[in-house]
């Protein structure tokens, strides 16, 4: 049983590049992807899904998972938990420089 992380471990601080309007969390799985999690004024969010959510793999953004091809917008706590299980459960990626023989 994989002991998965959810939204409630997600640490929320000052969005680097929108401070006054955003915050953001960030986490990186041992599977070589993560999540960037933003609230706030310039994200895809609303009263009803105040989270938008992008897919990480080696500290970048990632656009090409079975997940997603974009961030994800309007999420609710939940919804980031169930995607979160989903990139946690993702097959385990390579760095871009790793031997690939």
């Amino acid at each position: 049983m994989t002991d998965y992380k959810t939204f409630y471990d997600l640490e929320f601080k000052e969005h680097a590049r929108m401070p006054l309007y955003s915050t953001q969390a960030r986490m990186d799985f041992p599977n070589g992807y993560g999540v960037s999690v933003v609230t706030g004024q310039y994200a895809y969010t609303d009263e009803n899904g105040p989270y938008e959510l992008a897919v990480m793999r080696n500290g970048e953004l990632c656009y090409t998972t079975p997940i997603t091809d974009d961030v994800l917008g309007y999420l609710t706590a939940e919804d980031v938990t169930r995607i979160m299980k989903q990139i946690q459960d993702l097959p385990t990626t390579k760095k871009e420089n790793d031997d690939v023989n």
